[in-house]
């Protein structure tokens, strides 16, 4: 299923403006992001074919089947709980039948353990960042050779340094693998032995030669290929990240010389906040009344450690508020399946379908 067919069906119940524009929290370079609700054809919904979610290929429009979107409310995913109180002024379109779906269906104390979870998880991509923006990595990736020592008398020595100081050529050294003994490899030279070298071009291991018996090794060498394997994931990461970045939200992140990235951060206190607000009120509020605070983590006008201890409080704060709320423990989900039969078979016999 499309977009395009879904639009066409007439079989979505719910569709709003979600994200930094219902928070109230969006800049004129924000994106608009779209969410909603749709029942599938009963005839597909029987079938095989079952669809839990159709949306673009950025994730800037996504819809929810009915009973995946039921289920992840169950969960008190913070995403989805939302979308039950977006402000009117975002409700694109909602069928009369989706007033059956009442928040306080859903509402428990997971909601300490789910808000906070997805808050901590925001802090560890605004320190990814720090940690890119500090450690940017070269353009061009390391090689094999870049990390193979060899071990000479008493000590060892990286093997670019060691082919320079003896003046030999990698296309000359051959390698047999030493046995019982990982990643370390008897190391010849021979420029008449048309020898393998050390690696092939852009390969991710060394390469063994044929070396006749009666051949002496120079010395032994040793390939870091933990190392080097770790590397290469941190470097495709890197430039992955550099090619796929939103380039004015990095430029802004960059400027402020904090080096982590201030709208994760911001995403951080308004999650810790707002599971806050469901543990003392059992309400969820979309639209943040703490606005101007938000919006000055999101300039980055505050340190990273600071924001972390704050965020560390913040989630201590939670266990107290939560043993002390009213609220279930976790939603009643004999109710949640009643009123989820309920809406599907109002639909399904409004549109006549069989």
């Amino acid at each position: 299923m499309t977009l395009e067919t879904l639009k066409s069906s007439g079989h979505i119940i719910f569709e709003c403006i979600s994200g930094s524009r219902a928070y109230g929290l969006d800049t004129p370079s924000s994106d608009t992001d779209i969410r909603g609700v749709f029942i599938l054809p009963k005839s597909t919904f029987y079938s095989l074919d079952y669809v839990g979610q159709v949306s673009n290929e950025t994730n800037d429009i996504v819809y929810y089947e009915l009973r995946k979107f039921m289920e992840l409310c169950a969960k008190n995913n913070p995403n989805i709980l939302e979308l039950l109180n977006v402000p009117e002024r975002c409700i694109l379109y909602k069928h009369p039948i989706f007033d059956t779906i009442k928040i306080e269906l859903f509402l428990s104390k997971l909601c300490k353990n789910t808000f906070a979870n997805y808050a901590f998880t925001q802090i560890k991509k605004a320190r990814g960042l720090n940690k890119k923006i500090v450690n940017p990595m070269e353009k061009e990736r390391r090689s094999v050779e870049d990390f193979c020592l060899v071990l000479v008398g008493k000590k060892s020595m990286p093997l670019k340094q060691f082919l320079y100081e003896n003046g030999l050529k990698s296309k000359h050294c051959g390698l047999a693998k030493v046995t019982k003994i990982k990643d370390c490899y008897h190391l010849f030279y021979n420029v008449s032995l048309n020898y393998k070298g050390i690696a092939r071009p852009g390969a991710n291991e060394v390469c063994l030669s044929s070396i006749p018996k009666e051949e002496p090794p120079i010395a032994m060498l040793y390939f870091n290929l933990d190392g080097y394997s770790s590397y290469c994931k941190k470097h495709k990461a890197y430039w992955t990240w550099v090619n796929e970045r939103n380039e004015e939200r990095y430029k802004s992140n960059t400027s402020h010389d904090k080096n982590y990235d201030a709208k994760n951060m911001m995403h951080t206190f308004r999650l810790l906040h707002m599971a806050k607000e469901i543990g003392e009120m059992g309400k969820i509020n979309v639209k943040r009344s703490d606005r101007d605070y938000l919006l000055a983590i999101k300039n980055a006008e505050f340190d990273y450690d600071d924001l972390v201890a704050k965020a560390k409080n913040a989630k201590e704060e939670l266990e107290i508020i939560f043993n002390k709320s009213s609220l279930p423990e976790k939603p009643d989900l004999e109710a949640v399946n009643s009123v989820l039969f309920s809406i599907r078979h109002k639909f399904y016999n409004q549109n006549f379908e069989n």
